[in-house]
C-alpha cells in the first residue's frame, strides 16, 4: 500500500496566543518532534501544511525530506489545510495518514500497526482507551468528499456520518494530547516529567 502522510500544521494558534508548533518538547519543538515520527513511519510521501508562522517554522525547523503546502486560508480551519494538500498527493498513493502537528505523543509504532489494520478500508480511525483519536486514514475514493469541506471539525462529521463503515484500530492508552491552550502544554510537559521553560 503506497501512503501519504499529511500533518496538519497551519494553525493560527489564537487561544495560545503564540505559535505552538514552536513551543519547547523534547529538546526540539512540538512540530519537530511529531515531524521526527513522520519520518519514522515509513511512509512513501510525507505533506505538512504550513499557515500561521510559516516563516518562524520554515526558520526554525528542518523541513526537509517533507513536501511543504502552504495554506491561505488557514484561519478558517484545518479542513482548508486538507483541501489545500490534496493536489500535492502522490497520484500512485492509496490514501492519506492524516496526523496532528501539535500531537507530538503519537508514536510509529501506533502509526505502524494503524496502518497495518486499515489497509483495505475507505475510511479508519484510531480507537483509544478513552474514544477515537487520530490518526485517521482516508482512502483515495474518499479525497473528492475531503475537498468539499469546510471548518476544523469537518472531519470528524465525515467519520460519524454513517455514511461509510469506519474500521476501528484498537490502540493501548488514552488519546495522545493535542496542544491547544497553556493548560494542554502544561499537561503534555508534566506527562514527560518536564517543566514550562524558563
Amino acid at each position: 500500500m503506497y501512503t501519504t502522510g499529511l500533518v496538519l500544521a497551519a494553525g493560527a494558534s489564537r487561544r495560545l496566543g503564540q505559535p505552538k508548533q514552536l513551543l519547547a518538547y523534547q529538546e526540539i519543538t512540538i512540530l519537530g518532534t511529531t515531524l521526527n515520527v513522520a519520518k519514522g513511519c515509513g511512509f512513501d510521501q510525507i505533506i505538512v501544511t504550513l499557515g500561521g508562522a510559516s516563516q518562524e517554522i520554515r526558520d526554525t525547523i528542518d523541513l526537509s525530506g517533507f513536501e511543504v503546502v502552504e495554506n491561505r486560508d488557514y484561519t478558517t480551519g484545518c479542513s482548508s489545510s486538507i483541501s489545500a494538500a490534496l493536489g500535492a498527493v502522490d497520484p500512485r498513493s492509496d490514501g492519506i495518514v492524516l496526523m496532528l502537528g501539535d500531537q507530538p505523543d503519537v508514536t510509529p509504532a501506533i502509526v505502524t500497526s494503524f496502518l497495518e489494520g486499515v489497509e483495505g478500508s475507505r475510511l479508519g480511525v484510531c480507537l483509544y482507551e478513552n474514544g477515537r483519536g487520530h490518526p485517521f486514514w482516508f482512502s483515495r475514493e474518499l479525497f473528492g468528499e475531503l475537498e468539499t469541506l469546510h471548518g476544523d471539525k469537518a472531519v470528524w462529521k465525515v467519520l460519524e456520518s454513517g455514511r461509510y463503515d469506519v474500521t476501528e484500530v484498537h490502540q493501548v492508552g488514552p488519546v495522545p494530547l493535542d496542544v491547544d491552550t497553556w493548560d494542554d502544554y502544561e499537561q503534555l510537559l508534566a506527562q514527560r516529567g518536564a517543566r514550562l521553560p524558563s
